[in-house]
């Protein structure tokens, strides 16, 4: 369980917002680890508390509720929850002596994998509730308000899309002019690495006349920007406006009608499931940006097989062809995981020669750590710790290389940029390009939620530096990455 930045990193952590009220209202503290998933389901855990008359607060040490939404897929999440859980508990008990109540709350995919195990080694939460029964957590409380220790983990996935909460206007626009809006859960894939299909399920779809409803409802809040979120989110499909079956191209199409929205992503991807229609939508779709998360976990069709992915190296690089000859200016992204149990010398070889070939704009890797329960985790042959570090070292200097040459060849081109808040310095700006790299511009380039042209200057380690076309100086924007 790692905290992390927001987008576009994989993993973010923070507190979400509900709207304000009275002073003597009660007060939640929502800590997010993990996926954009989270994020979203922290927001939609907040929008449904705020109904029941919890405002936000920034501390815990504010907070009459507080909640760890968390995550399952780095090694040790267990563990960090722990830790975290003890400090918690003094600050419940200094509570408690005062005479003032605090509640804890587990949420998220260690919630889901653990359930009573988590109230039965920190005694001091007094829920635990999984990512498929958040609709449920208003009841829950007031179970918890009776003395109970309540877990919620059980469900029928279907029933979390059906009582998702609709975001208030308000809330939407104290959330920025990017939302997440999840379109489909859970997993089918099973590679042998994951927890997925154990935390959060089967995979399902989210129908269509909800998903257009929540994006209307964010762009009447003054939402530009929207991106799709799912495990496997290209897997989604569902029966359309027109009674045909579509997939996520054909739900692009739709979302794109939605007066204000003016871009649209997408995350996570599974190579299987990038289909025609898909592919053409990045070709044909201006609204679609040209970023693509598609992960590959390794280049050897050996460990890949090993790992489950149902795919070889030259599939994914024969779908890399094909989307960039309908995208050109695509970026790519992917994931990769080092040390796979039995990953040989000429193993590792091969995911290096691919990463060369594809080229990336930005990627993630990792060395392999089993998760209880599954397939991996019983593997042998493991690769021992120091070879994998030597291994992931080699492998993110070449990503690096390939992230700083991407950004470096940014340097003198026009494009345009959704400008998101305030920057560091007075009249500065931070937008994000079409290829979701943060833009800093100077010299009051605009409003919040505008889109305007720019040009890049300079680059920062994850950032580029622009100024508006329009601009004559760009002092400013080149001052913050000094500073």
């Amino acid at each position: 369980m790692k905290d992390r930045t927001t987008i576009p990193t994989r993993e973010a952590a923070g507190t979400a917002s509900v709207s304000p009220a009275g002073s003597n209202a009660r007060k939640v503290f929502v800590k997010t680890y993990g996926c954009q998933m989270n994020v979203y389901d922290s927001q939609r855990m907040t929008d449904s508390l705020a109904e029941q008359g919890y405002v936000a607060t920034e501390t815990p040490e504010e907070a009459d509720l507080v909640l760890l939404n968390t995550c399952h897929i780095r090694e040790k999440a267990s563990e960090k929850l722990y830790s975290a859980l003890g400090r918690l508990r003094k600050l419940k008990d200094e509570r408690a002596a005062d005479g003032r109540e605090m509640l804890i709350g587990v949420a998220g995919c260690v919630a889901q994998a653990e359930g009573e195990e988590i109230i039965r080694r920190a005694p001091s939460v007094d829920l635990v509730i999984g990512p498929q029964t958040y609709h449920r957590l208003p009841e829950a409380l007031t179970r918890v308000g009776r003395g109970e220790k309540v877990v919620e983990t059980e469900y029928a996935i279907e029933d979390k899309f059906e009582h998702l909460p609709a975001p208030k206007k308000e809330r939407v626009r104290s959330r920025g002019v990017s939302a997440f809006l999840t379109v489909q859960e859970g997993c089918d894939k099973f590679c042998t690495f994951c927890v997925v299909p154990y935390t959060r399920g089967s995979e399902i779809s989210r129908p269509v006349s909800q998903i257009v409803a929540e994006a209307e409802k964010l762009a009447a809040g003054g939402v530009r920007e929207l991106t799709l979120l799912g495990q496997n989110v290209n897997a989604w499909h569902g029966e359309g406006e027109d009674g045909r079956e579509w997939g996520l191209g054909e739900l692009l199409f739709r979302l794109a009608e939605i007066p204000g929205i003016a871009r649209l992503r997408y995350t996570t991807s599974h190579p299987r499931d990038m289909d025609d229609a898909l592919i053409a939508a990045h070709r044909d779709l201006d609204m679609l940006m040209p970023y693509l998360h598609l992960p590959v976990q390794a280049g050897s069709d050996r460990i890949l097989k090993a790992m489950n992915r149902r795919h070889t190296a030259a599939d994914y690089l024969r779908l890399v062809e094909r989307i960039r000859a309908a995208r050109p200016d695509i970026a790519l992204s992917g994931d990769f995981i080092v040390g796979f149990p039995g990953e040989t010398a000429e193993d590792f070889e091969a995911t290096m020669r691919l990463v060369r070939e594809v080229d990336y704009a930005q990627a993630y890797s990792f060395k392999y750590s089993p998760r209880p329960g599954t397939p991996g985790a019983d593997l042998l042959d493991h690769v021992d710790e120091a070879v994998k570090d030597e291994r992931l070292q080699r492998l993110q200097a070449l990503l690096t290389g390939q992230q700083q040459a991407f950004q470096a060849g940014m340097i003198g081109r026009t494009m345009d940029v959704l400008l998101e808040k305030p920057g560091r310095l007075p009249g500065q700006m931070v937008g994000r390009s079409p290829w979701l790299l943060p833009v800093i511009v100077g010299e009051n380039p605009g409003e919040i939620g505008d889109i305007i042209d720019v040009r890049i200057i300079a680059t920062g380690t994850n950032s580029l530096v622009a100024e508006a076309v329009a601009a004559e100086s760009a002092s400013m924007a080149l001052d913050s990455i000094n500073a």
